[in-house]
This record gives structure tokens, C-alpha cells and sequence, in this order.
């Protein structure tokens, strides 16, 4: 579409075509008679599509679904593959398939008038009946078969008194001389049905039948176009004949004389052949505008507003009117209640450390390389390395004493901002992490994909004492779960601990420990299998499930599968309880003495994350 054609709103248009609303003649296409219930030429055009493709595959249309969007693509492939039809979009495409179809002319007659026969009147024909009725419009042209127009105009007639009635001449194929003689006497208003009516025995639907149009309805077109205006409504100009004429109108000396509207729903959505007349119409000096409005009741809508009709008509066609999308409702003022309704397994991290001890290499070295060095030395220290720099939590004489292989010395300090720098984030994460696990019997596990905590196993080692004393710290969790908290996995022998997975995230400027609670089954890796099968002198056959997938998938699901919302909300609860409850409501990573490092420290809520209702609803009054 060239720029320099103008494109407006549909209220723009209306306010124009009120000024001299009988200037302008109509020309509705099918989509206008798509909110009637009638099918649109897209539509027809799916329908013949599926027909075919089901014969040509030999398959009953009973068994695909036109609705679904997996057969629409399958049929439009199917066509794409196939020389059957014109390509999609082709301005011959619904013809072809009609014919396609329904080669016989009585069969597409009975075809037409079954789909019209579920015509109801839409909005948008009540408000143009009621325009011919009050003679504000003259002329109406269509390539619609339904009697739509007239029945609405004839409707509206019925509410005026007999001498203000305006009944239009409805003229098709085998009628046209009525058009002729309306246009010869300027006996309006007209209906000029340009492929015929329902009930003509000639009506055009095929290549053969559009490529030409009949003379005395191609002259009343043309004749019209050079006294009128014209809008076009629902039409895709998909008619070689039609557009042929029009196209010729453009030869006279004053062709729409009062305006070219096209209305379209976008104006990418035009066809090639409509953009290239539209330019042409411009060339010509002919005022042209494409009309923006998605249907034809939303445009007549607009119309109805600037457009003034007798009393009786406007209620006429008020009562026709859609009922209101978005209507009026009075919102509730009645204050939340102030409690929670969701819990989330989540606890505040309401400080964190500031800084860490900064030290500095001889030697570059990674993260990981520092902590084998410190593992190997049994140096207990939370590191995070960049190039010849550390920043460390720990016993600075013991870290020093470990690294001195790569030249470790004391720098002072390193600020830390975790929301910044990730190294940072890692280093603070996997502080937490060890500080959560201190004194509250559980293990850290550390991975890339995220770290962990598991409950710790009872050790033969451990003394009754020790023993008793994990037992009851661990009983709230363990009456959550109201199950064991380590054992061996059913059958397969595996050993099992219930922990949680740790997340730190930041929301709304506030540090968050999220953790989800999840069962952990130590399942031997293939070689320790193996090894274990070497050294006993024998050759375990391995179970499939054992060489790939999740052995124990089965057994994790049926121990979870049982757990609903009172049990889940009462181990999300055991577990804030285990991991937030401090003498003084800080946690350390090693507990360190004053003066012999930098330690660690966090400050945890005792309160897990609560969502509040922002509404008043019955639900939230319930006592069970």
C-alpha cells in the first residue's frame, strides 16, 4: 500500500459520511454478513478445503476437526503439496474450490441456500435497513446472496407511517432490467445483488461464471460509481469482473465523485488487487481512504452515532444492539482480612556479611583449584577467586598456612555486593549454605546446578548421648514427614535422606532462602558398581533401570504422592523451624573467635514468606 493513501478511524469516516450521507453508496461483501451467522468466503473456502482433502484421502469428515489447528495445518499442506487449487490468498482460489466441489450449478445453489437459511440480521443490517428506510441512503450494492438488506429495510418500513415509507428495488442476474430502470429514473432506493439472489436460478459462484459480469448489472455498477460515493464493507475483492468494472470507472471523466472508502480490519490485510485499484482510484484524483474498523457492526455503530433517523427507527435499532462487552459493576469495599493465605518456603535474610577477608596470590589461580588446595590441607575456608585475588571467610593463619603454595598474604578487606558482582552472590551462597547445616545435624551438599542439605544418617561412631540429643532436635521434622528421615530404599537397597534444595534470590530489594523439600537417594555410579562386583569375585548383572533413568523415580513418587497441603504445609513449617531457629537470630559459617578471621554471619527471619488476599471473598470466612 502506497503512504500517500490516507487510512482512517471509523468514527473519522462517520463523521464525514453524515454530512451528505446520500452521496456515498454501500457495497457489502460476505464479511459483512459474517456476524449474521453466515459463512464468510474464508470460510467457505476452509469448508471446500476439507471436503477435498478428505476425499482425495479417502477419510470421513468425521474424523478430522476443522476447528484444530493441527488438521488446518495438515489440509493446508496437503494443498501446498498438490496442484488441486490455486495457491492460498489466489483471488480465484474460492471459485475453483466451489467448483471443486460442486461442479453441478444446482448443487451450489443448495449449498448458498442452506448456509443463508441460518442468516439472522446483524446490528450493522438493522442500522443500513433503517438508513434506506429513512432515505438516507440510495443505493446499496452486494455480492451477497442473502436477503439480509431487504428483510432489514422492510422491517424498518413497517414502523413508519405508509407515506414516509422508503421500500427499496431489489434487483439480481435475473431481474437486473429493475436496476436499470431505478438508475434511468432515479427511483431510490436500490439493491442491486450483483452474483444473484437465493432464489435466481443463475447465480455466480465459479471462475467461468465471475470472469464476466452481467452487462446490465456491470452498467448500473459502473453508472452508479461515476454519480456516488462508495464504501466497500466485508468485500476482499476477490471477483476478476467486479474489479474489472470499478477499474473502469476510474476511465470516466469523474469516477466517485463524493469518495473511495475501503473499509478493512488492517490495511496489510488488503489483496494485491485492491491496493493496486486503490492506488489507481488516487492516480485518477479520486478522494480515496482506507477505513480501519474490524467488523461491520462496529462501523455502523459509529455511523448510528452522527447520523440522526426518526425515534422510531433509532429504537429499532438500539434493540438490536449487542449486549455490552464491558458493563458497569460496583467493586467491593469491604476490607481484606488481615491474614495470610498462602505460605511460601521461603525465609528473610534480613543482613548480610558485609565484607570478607581479601587476600592476595602469588600465583593465579580459579575457584575450584583453591578449594582442592584447602581440602587437601583440611583447611576449613569459604573462598571465591578472581585471577590473583581471594576473598575468603575463614581462619586467616590456618588459610594462609594452606595456600602458601600459591603465595596467600593478607590485603585487608573486600566489599561485597551480591546483587552486582556474582562472584560475590557464590561466595555468600555457599557461606550460607554451610552456616545453615552447622549444629542442626545436616550434611551441604555443594553442585553447580544448585546446593543442598540432607538430614545426616546416625553413625555407628556416635555416642547415645549424641545420638539422643539429634533425635530430638530432628523430632518436629521427623513427625511432619511421619516417616523416617534416612533409611534404605525398598528392593533396591539404595540409602535415602530427606533435605531440601537452597536457592538465594532477591525480590524486591530483599534476600530471600528459598528451599524445596525433596528426597536424595545416593544412587553408586556404574564403576563403583562394578569395582564392588570385581572385588567379590563376581559379575552383578546390572538392572536396566540401574545403566539409565532414575531408579528409584518410581519409589520417590509414591513417597511423595500421598503428602497434600496439611502435610506439606507442616514440613515446609519443620523446616523454617530447623534451619531459622537461633539463640540470638543469626547464623555463623564457622563460629569463629574475635580477631582470628572473618567469619560469616546472617541474620534469619523465624517467619517463612506469607501472601496476603487483596480481596474479600467467602472462601477466606472458612474454619476448616
Amino acid at each position: 500500500m502506497t503512504q500517500s493513501i490516507q487510512t482512517m478511524s471509523a468514527r473519522s469516516f462517520s463523521t464525514a459520511l453524515a454530512l451528505r450521507p446520500n452521496l456515498v453508496a454501500w457495497f457489502l461483501g460476505a464479511g459483512a454478513s459474517a456476524a449474521s451467522g453466515i459463512p464468510t468466503g474464508y470460510a467457505m473456502i476452509r469448508d471446500f478445503k476439507a471436503q477435498i482433502f478428505c476425499r482425495e484421502n479417502n477419510l470421513s469428515q468425521r474424523e478430522i476437526d476443522t476447528g484444530d489447528q493441527v488438521w488446518i495445518d495438515r489440509i493446508d499442506e496437503f494443498f501446498r503439496r498438490s496442484s488441486l487449487l490455486p495457491l492460498d490468498g489466489d483471488p480465484t482460489e474460492y471459485a475453483a474450490a466451489f467448483e471443486a466441489v460442486y461442479p453441478q450449478p444446482r448443487h451450489r445453489r443448495q449449498y448458498i441456500d442452506d448456509a443463508i437459511s441460518k442468516g439472522t440480521q446483524c446490528f450493522g443490517h438493522r442500522v443500513l435497513g433503517s438508513l434506506l428506510a429513512a432515505r438516507k441512503v440510495d443505493c446499496v450494492f452486494t455480492t451477497n446472496f442473502d436477503p439480509l438488506i431487504e428483510e432489514s429495510a422492510l422491517s424498518a418500513n413497517a414502523l413508519l407511517p405508509t407515506v414516509e415509507q422508503a421500500r427499496p428495488t431489489v434487483a439480481a442476474i435475473d431481474s437486473s432490467e429493475r436496476a436499470m430502470r431505478s438508475l434511468s429514473e432515479s427511483d431510490w432506493p436500490l439493491v442491486a445483488k450483483l452474483h444473484g439472489d437465493y432464489q435466481s436460478n443463475s447465480i455466480k459462484n465459479t471462475g467461468s461464471e465471475l470472469e464476466k459480469q452481467d452487462e446490465h448489472m456491470r452498467h448500473v455498477l459502473v453508472e452508479a460509481s461515476k454519480r456516488f460515493g462508495m464504501v466497500f464493507v466485508g468485500y476482499s475483492g476477490r471477483d476478476a469482473s467486479i474489479m474489472e468494472a470499478l477499474t473502469s470507472v476510474l476511465r470516466e471523466t469523474m469516477p466517485f465523485p463524493n469518495g473511495l472508502y475501503w473499509v478493512t480490519s488492517a490495511v496489510s490485510r488488503l489483496l494485491p488487487e485492491v491496493s493496486k485499484f486503490l492506488e489507481l482510484a488516487r492516480l485518477a484524483g479520486v478522494d480515496v481512504a482506507v477505513v480501519e474498523c474490524k467488523t461491520f457492526d462496529e462501523l455502523a455503530a459509529d455511523v448510528i452515532k452522527h447520523i440522526d433517523l426518526p425515534p422510531v427507527l433509532m429504537d429499532h435499532v438500539m434493540q438490536g444492539r449487542a449486549a455490552p462487552r464491558l458493563v458497569p459493576v460496583r467493586l467491593s469495599d469491604t476490607e481484606a482480612r488481615n491474614f495470610p493465605v498462602l505460605r511460601y518456603s521461603a525465609i528473610l535474610i534480613e543482613s548480610f556479611p558485609r565484607v570478607a577477608r581479601r587476600m592476595t596470590l602469588t600465583n593465579a589461580a580459579t575457584s575450584p583449584a583453591v578449594r582442592a588446595l584447602l581440602k587437601e590441607k583440611k583447611c576449613r575456608a569459604v573462598v571465591a577467586a578472581n585471577g590473583r585475588e581471594l576473598a575468603v571467610f575463614g581462619r586467616d593463619d590456618e588459610v594462609l598456612i594452606a595456600l602458601a603454595s600459591l603465595g596467600a598474604q593478607i590485603a585487608g578487606t573486600v566489599a561485597l555486593d551480591a546483587s552486582k558482582d556474582s562472584w560475590a552472590l557464590g561466595l555468600l551462597y555457599d557461606s550460607l549454605v554451610k552456616a545453615l547445616s552447622r549444629h542442626r545435624h545436616l550434611i551441604p551438599r555443594y553442585k553447580r546446578s544448585g546446593h543442598s542439605l540432607v538430614v545426616a544418617a546416625p553413625q555407628e561412631s556416635e555416642g547415645n548421648d549424641r545420638s539422643s540429643l539429634w533425635t530430638q532436635k530432628l523430632s518436629h521434622l521427623r513427625a511432619a514427614y511421619e516417616s523416617p528421615l534416612t533409611g534404605s530404599v525398598p528392593k533396591l537397597g539404595f540409602p535415602f535422606q530427606e533435605g531440601i534444595f537452597l536457592k538465594l534470590e532477591q525480590i524486591d530489594s530483599r534476600w530471600w532462602c528459598a528451599f524445596e523439600p525433596y528426597t536424595f537417594v545416593d544412587i553408586p555410579r556404574l564403576e563403583q558398581i562394578e569395582s564392588e562386583s570385581a572385588e567379590r569375585g563376581s559379575a552383578l548383572e546390572m538392572a536396566p533401570e540401574r545403566r539409565e533413568g532414575d531408579p528409584a523415580g518410581d519409589w520417590r513418587r509414591e513417597r511423595w504422592a500421598p503428602k497434600y497441603n496439611k502435610q506439606w504445609a507442616a514440613i515446609i513449617g519443620a523446616w523454617a523451624t530447623l534451619l531459622a531457629s537461633t539463640k540470638d537470630g543469626t547464623v555463623c559459617t564457622f563460629g569463629l573467635e574475635e580477631g582470628a578471621g572473618i567469619d560469616a554471619k546472617f541474620a534469619v527471619s523465624q517467619i517463612t514468606g506469607w501472601s496476603r488476599p487483596g480481596h474479600h471473598h467467602p472462601y477466606f470466612n472458612r474454619t476448616t
